[in-house]
């Protein structure tokens, strides 16, 4: 089961999304999207909270009242880091997401430390808590199918994009002997720059 929110509407369509125990979690790892910012309360148990930014946003771009949504919606499903004032919720992109054999269910570390980013809550507001709960939709999705249809559809653009190439060096190089074929029927001749002879 993996539950959807809506952020805040004037901040634009962004879907905010997290999973209903740590086993939901390991799918949520594994089948993850490059484009999916990853929330968790820092040094604490908490839900594993995630936003997907639109496919050209990196995550510096993330709007300030969109990441207050996040922030309080991963510190609200902390058991112990909701019952507190000031917590750190750490939030990093997928990709930056390591998982090893050795770690427990729902564990994870940070491939590169720098990437990961940091916002301090001070207090739980409810006035947002509450309107991201109006929200809620539970769904059951099949993470693996929808991460495999975004595969097939980036491959297809790619091949696509290399077709577009072919065809554009295949111009070229077809203008390119026209080109040389008209010098050849004009006896090899060739452009030629005379210098200009020096001033007296």
């Amino acid at each position: 089961m993996v539950f959807y929110f809506k952020a805040r509407p004037e901040a634009g369509d962004y879907t905010i999304f997290m999973g209903l125990d740590k086993h939901e979690n390991e799918e949520l790892i594994r089948y993850g999207f490059p484009e999916d910012i990853w929330f968790h309360v820092d040094k604490m148990s908490s839900a594993h909270v995630y936003l997907r930014l639109n496919k050209s946003q990196q995550i510096d771009d993330i709007n300030e009242g969109v990441l207050e949504d996040c922030a309080q919606l991963v510190k609200a499903n902390s058991i112990q880091g909701n019952k507190v004032n000031n917590v750190d919720v750490v939030y990093t992109p997928w990709y930056n997401l390591k998982k090893t054999a050795s770690m427990d269910v729902g564990q994870v570390g940070f491939h590169n430390p720098k990437m990961v980013r940091t916002v301090r809550v001070e207090k739980r507001i409810n006035e947002i808590v509450n309107r991201l709960n109006k929200t809620k939709v539970e769904r059951k999705p099949d993470l693996r199918a929808e991460r495999e249809a975004v595969n097939a559809s980036e491959r297809a653009e790619r091949k696509v994009q290399l077709r577009e190439k072919d065809v554009a060096l295949a111009y070229i190089d077809g203008k390119i002997q026209m080109v040389c074929s008209l010098l050849g029927g004009l006896g090899g001749a060739q452009l030629v720059v005379e210098e200009p002879s020096p001033t007296e």
